[in-house]
């Protein structure tokens, strides 16, 4: 197990995401693991990182997705200081 924040992590999460084949395995399955509310909520984090990753400016990425600027800084200081999740995405996307 590893730590998130202060609290051990469940890898059969993980795993179970690792095997879904296809994007509509993987969206039906976060359908049903998640509330609408938290998949925008993902999906706005994910747009904005994007945004960030391309170099745009906060308040057009403000305008653009709605997000609050402290969504815009959160997910800046992850792209700037996390674990190099968003990269290697980033990374693989543009190889596609």
């Amino acid at each position: 197990m590893v730590k998130i924040g202060k609290k051990e992590k469940s890898e059969e999460l993980y795993k179970a995401i690792l095997l879904l084949k296809d994007e509509e395995e993987c969206y039906n399955f976060f359908q049903d693991l998640c509330t609408v509310s938290e998949l925008r909520a993902m999906e706005q984090r994910f747009e904005v990182a994007t945004l960030l990753h391309d170099g745009m400016i906060y308040n057009d990425i403000l305008e653009r997705t709605g997000a609050s600027s402290a969504t815009i800084s959160r997910v800046n200081r992850s792209l700037s200081y996390g674990v190099g999740g968003y990269e290697k995405v980033f990374e693989r996307l543009e190889k596609e």
